[in-house]
């Protein structure tokens, strides 16, 4: 496979890669690098990746194991989970403020999650993941996504009405 025809190949799911490399570090440059290392192995590959029959879902879990390898490593302290992509422009000043306010809590709320829900809830909400995609690329059972991810949702709802009817957590 010559550089075009990676480059081709690649191209619909890399902005997902960076997507995911960012939500689990945080940092854009952390990110950026995450994504730079998986395109690098997914180069080397090369010949190989015709043998996988969804290149996008191997694409995804090789981003997953080297983000988490990186949060594993001695630079996990500094790093945690991030999410701010969010504008509304049609927004009120008000609005956008509440607005603003709540997506700091979500984040919050999903950063005490476990690591695993906090996966889930990235591949799901955020990139749109179907339950079979998300169970080949992390390696369980679309029931136990199922149930992870519905806890994950519970968590943030009880955390979110805790917050709004008492202003703090």
């Amino acid at each position: 496979m010559n550089q075009k025809e990676f480059v081709i190949l690649i191209t619909p799911f890399r902005d997902k890669v960076f997507r995911l490399a960012k939500r689990l570090l945080t940092s854009t440059e952390e990110a950026e690098d995450a994504t730079q290392e998986v395109l690098v192995k997914l180069w080397f590959k090369n010949e190989g990746l015709k043998n996988y029959s969804n290149i996008e879902a191997f694409a995804m879990t090789v981003t997953k194991n080297y983000c988490l390898d990186q949060l594993k490593s001695k630079r996990a302290s500094n790093l945690s989970i991030a999410h701010s992509n969010f504008t509304d422009t049609a927004a009120s000043l008000q609005q956008k403020v509440e607005d603003d306010d709540s997506l700091n809590w979500v984040e919050k709320i999903i950063n005490q999650l476990p690591e695993q829900q906090r996966l889930i809830i990235q591949m799901r909400e955020v990139e749109q993941y179907e339950f079979d995609e998300i169970a080949k690329i992390i390696g369980m059972n679309e029931t136990a996504i199922r149930v992870a991810l519905s806890r994950a949702r519970k968590t943030i709802r009880e955390n979110m009405t805790k917050t709004h009817n008492y202003g703090m957590q």
